[in-house]
């Protein structure tokens, strides 16, 4: 046991290493949060802690920076985000104009920013069938095949 006492030191510094090699891979503060809970049991260590102390306080040092420092930072390093939507979020609400028949089960419509989809009728939908020209609003995106319902349905 004396042997782990005297170069606990080493082990303290590998994984301190190791958990600040992760958290640049993985980049979401836990490992770092982990690292500094290691490094309290490295110091504790310097200071004569046996090594089952040194291993509490490595632990309570973690889950205490964990559940208390990591969301303020996520926060703090989340409030710049930009609030634009994109991708098929950016789709929800846009307004189209159907180019073939649109049925039940089938049909295409090119959406106000110039794509064109193969839709169909949201569920619920009373009306089953539109012409070309007529005007829709996508509802919703499902895989490749925009769900629209027809733009008269939306205004009083």
């Amino acid at each position: 046991m004396d042997v782990i006492t005297s170069y606990a030191w080493i082990g303290w510094l590998v994984l301190i290493l190791v958990f600040i090699i992760i958290e640049m891979l993985v980049l979401e503060f836990t490992f770092l949060m982990i690292a500094v809970g290691s490094l309290g049991g490295l110091i504790s260590g310097l200071f004569g802690v046996p090594w089952w102390g040194q291993l509490l306080i490595a632990a309570a040092l973690s889950v205490l920076l964990l559940f208390l420092l990591k969301p303020p930072l996520l926060r703090l390093l989340k409030r710049g985000a930009d609030p634009a939507k994109s991708n098929v979020d950016a789709l929800i609400g846009t307004p189209g104009t159907v180019v073939l028949t649109l049925t039940d089960d089938n049909g295409q419509v090119k959406l106000s920013n110039g794509e064109t989809w193969t839709a169909r009728f949201a569920p619920g939908s009373t009306i089953r069938r539109l012409q070309p020209g007529e005007r829709v609003l996508v509802a919703a995106i499902d895989g490749s095949t925009a769900i629209v319902i027809p733009a008269e349905r939306t205004t009083p």
